[in-house]
């Protein structure tokens, strides 16, 4: 991914690939707004059964430079931790992610997030979103850890 509005994020946490997975990819709507508030105020569900073709309506926070964003999802594979979504920001189409969560020799994981613009103007909110997903996984963790018994 070497074009200019496209990214790829790797992030190593002490945190299951399922259990990571579970938490930011499968009930991130209802994580965000209590871990995340300033990047969604809040979320709901608007069609679909948390597979493919689901889509969900976020409310936006401060943080990120549109008020609402739908996602829906593309391909979803629970048990090999992995999925693809495309988003709307404010109504255009902006983006589509790609997220895999591998396991590692040590009990953790590795989460790799690709993500493209549809648009080359983009910069600025392609590198704000990078910003922000990385912060995601690393709430997310720490969200985890202090909670051991959560999304087991």
């Amino acid at each position: 991914m070497a074009s200019t509005n496209s990214w790829t994020l790797e992030l190593e946490s002490k945190v299951s690939a399922p259990r990571k997975f579970r938490a930011c990819v499968m009930d991130w709507h209802t994580l965000a707004p209590k871990l995340a508030p300033h990047v969604i105020d809040n979320a709901h569900h608007v069609e679909g059964d948390g597979g493919i073709g689901t889509i969900r309506h976020y409310n936006c926070g401060s943080a990120v430079p549109f008020n609402t964003m739908k996602k829906k999802v593309e391909f979803l594979d629970v048990d090999k931790c992995e999925c693809k979504y495309t988003i709307e920001c404010d109504g255009v189409e902006t983006s589509t992610w790609n997220i895999k969560m591998k396991p590692t020799a040590n009990g953790g994981s590795v989460a790799k997030v690709e993500c493209t613009s549809k648009s080359m103007q983009a910069n600025d909110m392609m590198l704000k979103a990078k910003e922000s997903a990385a912060e995601m996984f690393k709430s997310v963790e720490a969200y985890l850890i202090a909670n051991p018994n959560a999304y087991n």
